[in-house]
């Protein structure tokens, strides 16, 4: 994998993934920055909410689960003091479909959090991560 980061102004950079996708990320006011994007570290809740919701939506596909929808809501803890790294970080998933079976979700968070999420893993090893979720059933 491949990604450029390239200083437009102030605190703002141009992010390009070597998929070919791009975005500004920018940082905050004190610094320079004028909101234009997220911040480098709000970034990294997102790869890992993302990297974890994907795959909690793709193991209930394959066991053939009704899931119609998945959001994760992604909490961090910092550091008061620099650097200001993450001491927690916390997933809570809500997972919607019809007739979803409680165990079969509970076993996809448990496989990404565990083995599939390289996100998640990787930031393990510096700080706790921890997973819940909730059941919505459609009617």
């Amino acid at each position: 994998m491949e990604a450029r980061v390239k200083w437009i102004e102030n605190a703002a950079f141009m992010a390009e993934t070597g998929s070919g996708h791009a975005m500004v990320i920018d940082g905050p006011a004190d610094i320079g920055g004028r909101n234009l994007g997220p911040r480098p570290m709000e970034m990294m809740l997102l790869s890992v909410g993302s990297c974890s919701a994907v795959d909690i939506v793709h193991i209930l596909k394959k066991a053939r689960q009704p899931v119609s929808g998945c959001e994760v809501a992604v909490s961090g803890e910092r550091a008061e003091t620099d650097p200001k790294v993450f001491t927690s970080i916390h997933l809570h998933f809500t997972v919607s479909g019809k007739g979803l079976s409680e165990n079969q979700v509970k076993r996809a968070v448990q496989l990404s959090a565990e083995k599939y999420c390289s996100a998640s893993i990787m930031l393990q090893k510096a700080c706790p991560v921890t997973h819940d979720f909730e059941l919505v059933e459609l009617p």
